[in-house]
Protein backbone atom coordinates (compact mmCIF):
# COMPACT_ATOMS: atom_id res chain seq x y z
CA UNK A 1 0.00 0.00 0.00
CA UNK A 2 1.89 3.27 -1.20
CA UNK A 3 1.05 5.73 1.52
CA UNK A 4 0.20 9.49 0.27
CA UNK A 5 2.00 12.15 1.85
CA UNK A 6 1.00 16.13 1.63
CA UNK A 7 3.83 19.18 2.32
CA UNK A 8 2.65 22.13 4.04
CA UNK A 9 5.39 24.20 4.53
CA UNK A 10 6.21 27.97 3.33
CA UNK A 11 9.80 27.24 2.20
CA UNK A 12 9.74 25.79 -0.95
CA UNK A 13 13.21 24.86 -0.63
CA UNK A 14 12.36 22.55 1.92
CA UNK A 15 9.36 20.81 0.60
CA UNK A 16 11.86 19.92 -1.94
CA UNK A 17 14.27 18.06 -0.12
CA UNK A 18 11.32 16.37 1.74
CA UNK A 19 9.76 15.48 -1.58
CA UNK A 20 13.24 13.91 -3.05
CA UNK A 21 13.73 11.65 0.12
CA UNK A 22 9.72 10.35 -0.35
CA UNK A 23 10.16 9.88 -3.52
CA UNK A 24 12.87 7.21 -3.11
CA UNK A 25 10.82 4.83 -1.49
CA UNK A 26 8.65 2.45 -3.27
CA UNK A 27 5.97 2.84 -0.61
CA UNK A 28 5.31 5.90 -0.33
CA UNK A 29 4.10 9.34 -2.53
CA UNK A 30 3.88 13.05 -2.48
CA UNK A 31 0.34 13.27 -3.99
CA UNK A 32 0.24 17.30 -2.94
CA UNK A 33 1.86 20.49 -1.16
CA UNK A 34 0.88 23.60 0.08
CA UNK A 35 2.83 26.76 1.30
CA UNK A 36 0.23 27.62 3.77
CA UNK A 37 -2.97 26.33 5.96
CA UNK A 38 -5.37 27.86 3.72
CA UNK A 39 -4.21 26.77 0.74
CA UNK A 40 -3.49 22.82 2.51
CA UNK A 41 -7.34 23.15 3.49
CA UNK A 42 -8.53 24.21 -0.05
CA UNK A 43 -5.75 21.13 -1.69
CA UNK A 44 -7.20 18.70 1.17
CA UNK A 45 -11.01 18.91 -0.25
CA UNK A 46 -9.60 17.54 -3.88
CA UNK A 47 -6.90 15.36 -2.65
CA UNK A 48 -6.43 12.06 -1.13
CA UNK A 49 -3.97 12.05 1.43
CA UNK A 50 -2.86 9.71 4.47
CA UNK A 51 -0.63 11.85 6.29
CA UNK A 52 0.47 15.92 6.18
CA UNK A 53 3.96 16.80 7.26
CA UNK A 54 2.93 20.14 8.66
CA UNK A 55 5.07 23.01 9.64
CA UNK A 56 4.04 25.90 12.18
CA UNK A 57 5.05 28.65 10.96
CA UNK A 58 3.67 30.17 7.62
CA UNK A 59 1.52 32.77 6.54
CA UNK A 60 -2.11 33.19 6.16
CA UNK A 61 -3.17 30.04 8.79
CA UNK A 62 -0.38 28.72 11.27
CA UNK A 63 0.08 24.79 11.24
CA UNK A 64 -1.91 24.78 14.47
CA UNK A 65 -4.84 25.88 12.99
CA UNK A 66 -5.05 23.98 10.40
CA UNK A 67 -4.31 20.86 11.65
CA UNK A 68 -7.00 21.46 13.89
CA UNK A 69 -9.55 22.15 11.57
CA UNK A 70 -8.20 19.41 9.48
CA UNK A 71 -8.44 16.93 12.64
CA UNK A 72 -11.72 17.44 13.32
CA UNK A 73 -13.24 16.91 9.88
CA UNK A 74 -14.84 13.70 9.09
CA UNK A 75 -12.13 10.80 7.82
CA UNK A 76 -8.78 13.01 8.50
CA UNK A 77 -5.40 12.10 7.52
CA UNK A 78 -2.60 11.96 10.16
CA UNK A 79 -0.81 15.02 10.80
CA UNK A 80 2.78 15.51 11.25
CA UNK A 81 4.27 18.72 13.41
CA UNK A 82 7.31 19.64 11.97
CA UNK A 83 8.76 22.23 14.39
CA UNK A 84 12.48 23.24 15.28
CA UNK A 85 14.02 23.45 19.37
CA UNK A 86 12.70 26.59 19.94
CA UNK A 87 8.51 25.93 19.39
CA UNK A 88 8.09 23.71 21.07
CA UNK A 89 4.94 25.20 22.46
CA UNK A 90 3.70 25.48 19.02
CA UNK A 91 4.10 21.51 18.74
CA UNK A 92 2.26 20.93 22.12
CA UNK A 93 -0.53 23.00 20.84
CA UNK A 94 -0.70 21.17 17.71
CA UNK A 95 -0.57 17.56 19.52
CA UNK A 96 -3.56 19.00 21.30
CA UNK A 97 -5.46 20.27 18.27
CA UNK A 98 -5.07 16.48 17.35
CA UNK A 99 -1.70 15.76 15.62
CA UNK A 100 -0.59 12.31 15.77
CA UNK A 101 3.15 13.83 16.61
CA UNK A 102 6.08 16.31 16.04
CA UNK A 103 9.58 16.30 14.23
CA UNK A 104 12.26 18.36 13.97
CA UNK A 105 12.71 19.61 11.10
CA UNK A 106 15.99 18.51 10.66
CA UNK A 107 15.40 15.21 11.19
CA UNK A 108 17.94 12.37 9.79
CA UNK A 109 15.69 11.14 6.20
CA UNK A 110 15.30 7.45 7.88
CA UNK A 111 13.74 8.94 11.40
CA UNK A 112 11.39 11.14 8.99
CA UNK A 113 10.38 7.94 6.77
CA UNK A 114 9.58 5.50 9.91
CA UNK A 115 7.78 8.33 11.87
CA UNK A 116 5.81 8.25 8.79
CA UNK A 117 4.70 4.85 8.57
CA UNK A 118 4.31 4.94 12.38
CA UNK A 119 1.65 7.38 11.93
CA UNK A 120 0.00 6.15 8.98
CA UNK A 121 -0.31 2.63 11.00
CA UNK A 122 -2.05 4.08 13.85
CA UNK A 123 0.81 4.85 16.20
CA UNK A 124 2.12 8.48 17.51
CA UNK A 125 5.81 9.45 17.16
CA UNK A 126 6.59 11.45 19.89
CA UNK A 127 9.50 9.91 21.88
CA UNK A 128 9.62 9.02 25.33
CA UNK A 129 12.53 11.18 25.48
CA UNK A 130 11.35 14.22 23.55
CA UNK A 131 7.92 13.61 25.64
CA UNK A 132 9.49 13.90 29.36
CA UNK A 133 11.28 17.13 27.80
CA UNK A 134 8.34 18.86 26.37
CA UNK A 135 5.95 18.13 28.98
CA UNK A 136 8.62 19.07 31.53
CA UNK A 137 8.75 22.73 30.00
CA UNK A 138 5.24 23.13 29.04
CA UNK A 139 3.44 21.18 31.95
CA UNK A 140 3.66 24.48 34.41
CA UNK A 141 1.39 26.58 31.82
CA UNK A 142 -1.57 23.57 32.27
CA UNK A 143 -4.42 23.05 35.12
CA UNK A 144 -1.90 21.54 37.75
CA UNK A 145 -5.36 19.91 39.21
CA UNK A 146 -5.71 18.33 42.89
CA UNK A 147 -4.54 15.59 44.61
CA UNK A 148 -7.23 13.26 43.26
CA UNK A 149 -8.52 14.21 39.36
CA UNK A 150 -12.05 15.48 39.54
CA UNK A 151 -12.55 14.86 35.88
CA UNK A 152 -15.61 11.90 35.44
CA UNK A 153 -14.16 10.38 32.84
CA UNK A 154 -11.12 9.60 34.42
CA UNK A 155 -13.16 7.04 36.73
CA UNK A 156 -13.89 4.70 34.28
CA UNK A 157 -9.98 3.59 34.40
CA UNK A 158 -9.04 0.60 37.15
CA UNK A 159 -6.41 1.55 39.42
CA UNK A 160 -3.86 -0.59 37.07
CA UNK A 161 -5.36 0.83 34.28
CA UNK A 162 -4.62 4.60 36.17
CA UNK A 163 -1.02 3.60 36.81
CA UNK A 164 -0.20 3.00 32.89
CA UNK A 165 -1.61 6.14 32.05
CA UNK A 166 0.72 7.83 34.39
CA UNK A 167 3.81 6.14 33.34
CA UNK A 168 2.82 6.72 29.48
CA UNK A 169 2.06 10.45 30.62
CA UNK A 170 5.89 10.68 32.00
CA UNK A 171 7.18 9.11 28.75
CA UNK A 172 7.85 5.65 29.59
CA UNK A 173 7.28 3.21 26.13
CA UNK A 174 5.27 -0.19 27.05
CA UNK A 175 8.74 -2.21 27.39
CA UNK A 176 9.67 0.57 30.28
CA UNK A 177 6.38 -0.15 31.72
CA UNK A 178 6.45 -3.50 31.99
CA UNK A 179 9.31 -3.42 33.62
CA UNK A 180 8.26 -0.86 36.01
CA UNK A 181 4.91 -2.86 36.81
CA UNK A 182 6.36 -6.08 36.07
CA UNK A 183 3.83 -7.22 33.68
CA UNK A 184 4.05 -8.43 30.19
CA UNK A 185 4.97 -5.80 27.21
CA UNK A 186 1.48 -7.67 25.42
CA UNK A 187 -0.31 -6.78 28.78
CA UNK A 188 0.98 -2.96 28.98
CA UNK A 189 -0.29 -2.85 25.56
CA UNK A 190 -3.74 -4.12 26.19
CA UNK A 191 -4.02 -2.07 29.36
CA UNK A 192 -3.10 1.11 27.25
CA UNK A 193 -5.94 -0.15 24.54
CA UNK A 194 -8.54 -0.13 26.80
CA UNK A 195 -7.87 3.91 28.12
CA UNK A 196 -7.76 4.75 24.44
CA UNK A 197 -11.54 2.99 23.62
CA UNK A 198 -12.30 3.83 27.58
CA UNK A 199 -11.71 7.78 27.30
CA UNK A 200 -12.03 7.84 23.39
CA UNK A 201 -8.72 8.99 22.92
CA UNK A 202 -6.68 8.08 19.31
CA UNK A 203 -3.49 7.62 20.56
CA UNK A 204 -0.58 7.94 23.36
CA UNK A 205 -0.15 11.57 22.26
CA UNK A 206 -4.50 12.06 23.73
CA UNK A 207 -3.50 10.37 26.71
CA UNK A 208 -0.53 12.06 27.83
CA UNK A 209 -2.33 15.60 27.18
CA UNK A 210 -5.32 14.49 28.95
CA UNK A 211 -3.06 13.60 31.88
CA UNK A 212 -1.54 16.82 32.14
CA UNK A 213 -5.00 19.11 31.62
CA UNK A 214 -6.59 16.68 34.14
CA UNK A 215 -4.07 16.85 36.72
CA UNK A 216 -3.44 13.05 37.01
CA UNK A 217 0.34 14.33 36.49
CA UNK A 218 1.62 17.52 37.29
CA UNK A 219 4.73 19.44 36.45
CA UNK A 220 7.97 17.85 36.74
CA UNK A 221 6.21 14.05 35.40
CA UNK A 222 4.88 13.34 38.99
CA UNK A 223 1.38 11.52 39.54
Amino acid sequence: MTIRVMLVDDQVLLRTGFRMVLAAQPDMEVVAEAGDGVEALQVLRSSEVDVVLMDVRMPKLDGVEATRRICSGPNPPKVLILTTFDLDEYAFSGLKAGASGFMLKDVPPGDLLAAIRAVHSGDAVVAPSTTRRLLDRFAPMLPSGGKEPQHKELQRLTEREREVMILVAQGLSNGEIAARLVLSEATVKTHVGRILTKLGLRDRVQVVVMAYETGLVRAGGRG
